[in-house]
Formats: structure tokens, sequence, C-alpha cells
């Protein structure tokens, strides 16, 4: 899927069936449903599930919750807008 097909399947009211954790969580994000989003993620394990937890801490803010997660990915908290870190988080997913 590209990055504009994911912007079309916004305009439905359930994600993609095929998308993983991660995305979905990206998808109730970019629709505005914060707990959705979270809780796709909030037990995930996995790198893209880590990265995802931590830019939605980010965005709610909680900047110390989401630095333990940037942390655990391996990364430090992003100099950049949460709108270009989410815009980054779903390019690297759609092409991993």
């Amino acid at each position: 899927m590209s990055v504009d097909e994911f912007r079309q399947t916004l305009a439905a009211a359930s994600p993609p069936a095929e998308l993983d954790a991660s995305l979905t969580a990206l998808w109730w994000d970019a629709k505005g449903d914060w707990d959705k989003a979270h809780a796709c993620v909030d037990h995930g394990s996995g790198a893209q599930d880590m990265r995802v937890h931590a830019y939605l801490h980010r965005k709610e803010p909680d900047p110390a919750n989401a630095a333990y997660w940037y942390r655990r990915t391996g990364r430090r908290t992003p100099d950049m807008t949460l709108d270009a870190e989410r815009e980054e988080l779903l390019r690297d997913l759609l092409t991993a």
C-alpha cells in the first residue's frame, strides 16, 4: 500500500483489515482517535509498535513516557514536528 492509498482509506469508518497494529494505530491517529490508536500498540513489543507508541505519547503530550519508548527503540526523541514524524513513520512502515 502506498501513502496515498493509505490516506484514501481514511474516508472509511474502520481501518483496512490488512494493516498491522502499527499502521492501524496511525490510521486511528489520523482519524483523531488517540485512545484507539494507543490501544493498537499499547502491548506491542516489536520495534515498529514501540516507535508508534513513542510518537503517540509525544503527541499526548507525555514527554517522559515518550522518551522511555524512544529509548526502547534505540532512538532519541525526534527534533521535528509531530506531523513530520507521523509522515516519516507512515513512509517507513509502508515500505518495511
